[in-house]
């Protein structure tokens, strides 16, 4: 799946589990997108692919760096040290993590069909990766469906709570999105959040 609906789903959860503050919020948000980080040697591998020396990092790393075990206990511990929930927050983000690694399972064939396996125990042992048969493409109508699934409850919760995923980048732009969605759609019902975004 995208990262974009990764971290719509994150958020979604993070405002499911009633995370008190922005940083909590963001922070399980971000660990439902972070495996995806080792996706950024693609651009790398695009700039250099037509020349004598091609770096293949996506190739290469592409769900192996950061789509493991290992890497779900650093972002877990920044949970612990960072979070005002100091369990609660740190085992959702555990939670999403896995979910991420479970949505890739399922859904992020790549276009040549290649399925690039989830080597979960790294960086402790290659023993266990994780495939599935029936994983569909990544630009497969399934993940359209989940991507749009996941816009429309991130609007209604926006509309209904007064916060949207824009408040992890800027409190002022968060509430003019959710001012302008409320506008458009008929008025705002009760805050449930009387102090406001639960600023930490």
């Amino acid at each position: 799946m995208s990262p974009v609906t990764h971290f719509l789903i994150g958020w979604i959860v993070a405002e499911g589990s009633g995370a008190p503050t922005r940083r909590d919020r963001a922070l399980i948000a971000a660990a439902s997108v972070i495996p995806d980080l080792d996706g950024v040697g693609a651009i790398v591998e695009l700039a250099t692919r037509n020349t004598d020396h091609p770096i293949l990092w996506f190739s290469e790393y592409h769900h192996a760096l950061a789509h493991n075990i290992g890497f779900c206990l650093v972002v877990c511990a920044f949970g612990v040290a960072l979070a005002t929930r100091r369990v609660v927050t740190p085992a959702v983000m555990l939670f999403v993590f896995h979910l991420h690694l479970l949505c890739d399972v399922v859904g992020a064939r790549g276009p040549d069909g290649e399925q690039w396996p989830i080597p979960y125990l790294l960086p402790f042992s290659l023993a266990w990766e994780w495939t599935w048969s029936g994983q569909w493409a990544l630009n497969a109508w399934p993940n359209f469906v989940i991507t749009g699934l996941a816009l429309a409850v991130m609007f209604y919760l926006a509309w209904r709570r007064g916060r949207s995923p824009v408040e992890i980048f800027s409190a002022k732009a968060d509430e003019v999105f959710v001012r302008t969605l409320r506008n458009r759609f008929h008025g705002s019902p009760k805050n449930p959040f009387p102090n406001g975004h639960g600023m930490e």
